[in-house]
């Protein structure tokens, strides 16, 4: 596990999720319902209470300590405080794939900041240095004009649009892919 907190701003730090994030969790989705409704899947009303998102996180840690995820939150008052955000690598894959997914959101108080820019660009630093991983890959929907800036300035291409790519907000969403690749290493 990675365990290092990455100053975001003075405030606002990148670090690991831990079960004690649930209630906090459960705030930041609850605040950010209508923001982050477009970009995301459709949600219970469980998933925006602090016993779904116990559950939630319960088993996001168990597949980080199985090595196939890595989440952060971003928090406020030096990581102690509120959460502002997530960015989250998934489906890690390791051999000759070396290469994960990722996933990130910045509540809409603090979005045109730079947060997402400098979360993203924590967890590729990660993602490369200490996962050893060769690439990532991001998917948007089509319209989320400000998530693709986030991914060209952290020096992601795009490799394409997937028809149908995900179930979000209650349709199947066409997305723009996006990859970057981060070294040449060969697998050790």
């Amino acid at each position: 596990m990675i365990a290092d907190f990455h100053a975001l701003t003075s405030d606002i730090v990148l670090r690991p999720v831990t079960l004690d994030d649930a209630a906090a969790f459960a705030r930041a989705y609850a605040r950010n319902r209508d923001h982050l409704r477009p970009w995301e899947p459709g949600r219970s009303e469980a998933f925006f209470t602090t016993e779904g998102q116990a559950a939630r996180l319960e088993d996001l840690l168990a597949l980080r300590a199985a090595g196939r995820v890595m989440p952060w939150v971003l928090a406020e008052d030096g990581g102690r405080g509120e959460i502002v955000g997530l960015v989250n690598l998934a489906n890690i894959v390791h051999g000759a794939w070396r290469s994960t997914n990722l996933g990130y959101w910045v509540a809409a108080e603090h979005t045109g900041k730079g947060l997402a820019t400098a979360a993203v660009t924590a967890a590729c630093r990660d993602a490369d240095q200490r996962l050893g991983l060769h690439r990532i890959e991001a998917g948007t929907v089509v319209a989320n004009a400000a998530s693709q800036r986030v991914l060209v300035k952290c020096g992601f291409e795009p490799i394409g649009t997937a028809r149908n790519y995900l179930h979000i907000d209650g349709e199947w969403r066409d997305h723009v892919l996006y990859h970057k690749i981060l070294n040449d290493r060969g697998p050790a």
